[in-house]
């Protein structure tokens, strides 16, 4: 029997894994090389989500007392993004854990016949070392980076690709997130838009996104999906 979702897109950040912590070690490593005082953990969470040359660029210019848009496009946000590109590989998969029952819940899909893949504003250079970490790339069929087109979320663009790759019409899909980006990526692709409440969302309440289904926890996810545990050998 056809499986009632043909695809499910995951955010990664916020959403299938908790990558917050060594994000705000890789930041504060760039900053203390750059002689700039640390930020705090909750500052950082507040920038996750349009990928990383925007969140260094909120923390440096939070730590010099700078706007951003005076260090956009400056030598030394160049010399520090190099740096920072540096910073961050080395801590990729240190600190981040998937959330509970994230892996559980792809292994599942995949037992289904569901397609699933991850659209994130992370570059690909940082994604592949974050799934690979956890051992998450082998349950995903496709992989949209930052860095993969031209436009990152909230453009559909990468959805709408992955519906694309695989056949799949919009009413057979559905993308689970953190955030108002996710909400709004998802709507401009066509598809419902469910969201987990351990994420980031900027420090905002998920719910003021109005998404279809909020979610406290990805076993209640997998309820709500129908799935049962895929049997054991």
């Amino acid at each position: 029997m056809e499986p009632a979702w043909g695809l499910i897109g995951f955010d990664l950040d916020g959403t299938l894994v908790d990558t917050a912590p060594e994000i705000g070690d890789a930041v504060n490593d760039t900053l203390h090389r750059l002689g700039l005082p640390a930020v705090p953990a909750g500052r950082v969470i507040g920038w996750i989500g349009h990928g990383t040359r925007e969140l260094l660029l909120q923390a440096l210019a939070h730590a010099g007392g700078e706007s951003p848009e005076a260090l956009r496009g400056s030598e030394a946000f160049t010399r520090a993004t190099q740096q920072f590109d540096r910073d961050y590989l080395a801590r990729c998969g240190t600190r981040s854990q998937p959330y509970a029952g994230a892996r559980e819940l792809l292994d599942m899909l995949r037992g289904q016949g569901v397609r699933t893949c991850v659209v994130t504003n992370k570059e690909t250079r940082f994604t592949a070392r974050v799934l690979a970490a956890h051992g998450l790339d082998a349950l995903l069929d496709r992989v949209v980076c930052g860095d993969t087109l031209p436009v990152k979320k909230p453009d559909p663009a990468g959805l709408r690709s992955c519906l694309q790759a695989f056949g799949v019409p919009p009413e057979r899909a559905l993308f689970v997130g953190d955030s108002s980006i996710d909400a709004a990526t998802a709507r401009a692709a066509g598809l419902p838009v469910w969201l987990l409440s351990h994420g980031y969302n900027m420090g905002q309440p998920v719910a003021a996104c109005r998404p279809d289904r909020v979610f406290d926890d990805f076993a209640s996810l997998r309820a709500a999906l129908g799935l049962a545990p895929v049997p054991v050998a």
